[in-house]
């Protein structure tokens, strides 16, 4: 049987999720947040189990992945929901560190653009008026570079949801010739 493009194209989607799933991993680790590391360790795994289920033509490990893909969006959801401030949620919470540390996420301190040497010796703007100064013209700051990734893991998700049940219904139909031969 030779590559159809929708298997060549969820092969591709599956690849492009464990790269970005190991870069988010380790920006995970280097933040303490533990749940999304418990999460992104079990995404690694069933995008692995769905790579081998279409090279494989195993139809469960694909149906595996298509099921875990549904999940993996509404977590990606909860994550932009959380950064976002939206639906209750707050960005400084401690939902993502499970209550473990006071850790948040890496990209608070070390946002692109972000000079924290220059901060005042007072990070307090006014007297009257007390908002801390958390750093100084970041280019992004933490909480947006936390929501593209969850986009993207959305967008490329959304992809492989789409492919894979087109592999399946492939699979069926491939199996359905069989069985009338």
């Amino acid at each position: 049987m030779g590559c159809c493009s929708g298997r060549c194209m969820l092969i591709l989607i599956c690849t492009l999720q464990l790269i970005t799933a190991v870069e988010r991993q380790v920006f995970d680790f280097l933040g303490y947040q533990w749940a999304p590391i418990l999460v992104n360790f079990l995404h690694i795994i069933v995008v692995i189990l769905g790579l081998f289920g279409t090279i494989q033509y195993r139809p469960r490990y694909v149906v595996l992945y298509l099921t875990w893909t549904v999940l993996w969006v509404g977590w990606n959801i909860f994550v932009c929901c959380l950064y976002l401030d939206l639906g209750g949620l707050s960005k400084d919470s401690n939902y993502l560190s499970l209550g473990v540390s006071s850790q948040s996420s890496w990209w608070r301190e070390n946002a692109p653009g972000c000079d924290n040497r220059d901060l005042p010796a007072t990070r307090w703007q006014s007297l009257e008026s007390p908002a801390l100064i958390s750093s100084l013209g970041c280019m992004l700051e933490y909480q947006y570079i936390e929501v593209l990734h969850s986009a993207l893991q959305l967008f490329i998700s959304l992809m492989g949801f789409v492919y894979a049940c087109y592999v399946i219904s492939v699979f069926n139909e491939e199996e359905d010739t069989y069985l009338y031969k």
